[in-house]
């Protein structure tokens, strides 16, 4: 193909990681002159500026009395399915397997299996949770062995994939990825709005889903600010954000814990923070600590997933037992005690994000693997 393939991205449009990835890729794809064609139920957070190689396309899904339920998915595939017609679609790639993979799928038996190709890009709970529900066990399974391509963001969650479903189809495993230009260390940073110079300031960003472990984040702060003055910022919102506040009342520390709601502009606040703690009770890969760290920020993330294909525990971040307040507060105190220690951690943190996972070396693998997609 002698142009550059024109690319449409279909991803939830939220705070979560597979949003996050799928906006960034695109923006990164277009940096670099690709036509790149969102198809989503509204505009990603990370697609607020313009940029002139991207367009919106806004899925609206029509609600009818016979319908229970709106057939978003449905909707998803017939806008898909005119994108492709309208502006030369030449790849399909979707983030997060249910319902995206089911509605390119779809898409592409309506314009023709060889008009366009698709690629599933799987983010985790897609595959640990929703795939296997018993409703969409099978739906799952059909779609990863009917892609025209399948990636997953990490080593753990493909060995999960082809456990959980027993597909025996090849995988590529592309990992998560930053901008060091946007997720790097700020020289003149404004802390004054969160807290003194004295206090210590601790993020936490996710959707606030259980599986983000909520709890435990309150706990484990509520214990470090009882050693060291410390708030506590949390960024994004989701099902359990009035649990954490019902809990930050409940330890006490409500008046050091600081909600935040969804922002455009994380990589401020993590280049802001001290620490970063992401105890989920597992993560396919946790890109927000890795986001973190590539600020200079050491992290606490769950040892439990693919967080530790980028975290080398005690060197450059820390993994923490999801089950165990303690396994979080013993590596946060030390590195909010001992300022040498702690500029050691985030300064090798910082050099392994942007040397393993910038997004040169990563955005490569997905140019490539769009070339021998297309290549049959």
């Amino acid at each position: 193909m002698s142009r550059l393939p024109v690319i449409s991205i279909t991803c939830y449009p939220s705070q979560g990681g597979s949003g996050v990835v799928a906006s960034e890729l695109g923006l990164q794809l277009a940096r670099r002159g690709y036509e790149v064609h969102f198809v989503t139920s509204d505009m990603p957070l990370r697609l607020r500026h313009y940029d002139q190689n991207i367009f919106f396309h806004k899925v609206e899904a029509v609600s009818y009395p016979v319908f229970q339920h709106t057939p978003y998915s449905l909707a998803l595939a017939t806008k898909m399915a005119e994108v492709v017609e309208r502006h030369g679609v030449d790849i399909l790639h979707v983030h997060y397997a249910i319902p995206h993979a089911a509605s390119a799928f779809l898409a592409q038996q309506m314009v023709g299996p060889d008009r366009v190709k698709v690629i599933t890009t799987l983010h985790g709970t897609d595959i640990t949770l929703v795939g296997q529900e018993p409703g969409y066990f099978a739906m799952t399974k059909f779609l990863i062995e009917r892609s025209d391509s399948v990636t997953s963001v990490s080593k753990f969650l493909k060995d999960e994939t082809e456990r959980i479903f027993g597909v025996t189809r090849d995988i590529d495993v592309i990992p998560n990825f930053i901008d060091p230009r946007r997720f790097r260390p700020l020289s003149n940073r404004a802390r004054s709005g969160f807290a003194s110079e004295d206090e210590k300031i601790i993020i936490h960003a996710s959707n606030f889903r259980p599986v983000k472990n909520i709890p435990a984040v309150i706990a484990a702060f509520a214990r470090i600010a009882g050693e060291v003055p410390a708030r506590l910022l949390l960024v994004g919102d989701g099902p359990e954000t009035i649990l954490a506040e019902s809990l930050a009342l409940e330890a006490g520390v409500s008046d050091r814990v600081r909600f935040l709601g969804h922002v455009d502009e994380l990589e401020e606040l993590l280049s802001l923070a001290d620490l970063c703690l992401l105890p989920s009770l597992h993560e396919s890969f946790g890109l927000v600590a890795l986001e973190a760290m590539a600020c200079g920020t050491p992290s606490i993330v769950t040892g439990c997933g693919g967080a530790g294909e980028f975290v080398e525990h005690g060197l450059n971040s820390f993994l923490c037992d999801p089950g165990s307040v303690e396994s979080i507060v013993e590596p946060a105190l030390r590195l909010l005690t001992d300022d040498a220690f702690h500029r050691q951690i985030a300064d090798d943190g910082r050099r392994d994000a942007v040397a393993r996972f910038g997004t040169g070396c990563v955005l490569k693998r997905y140019v490539e693997l769009y070339d021998r997609v297309l290549a049959g």
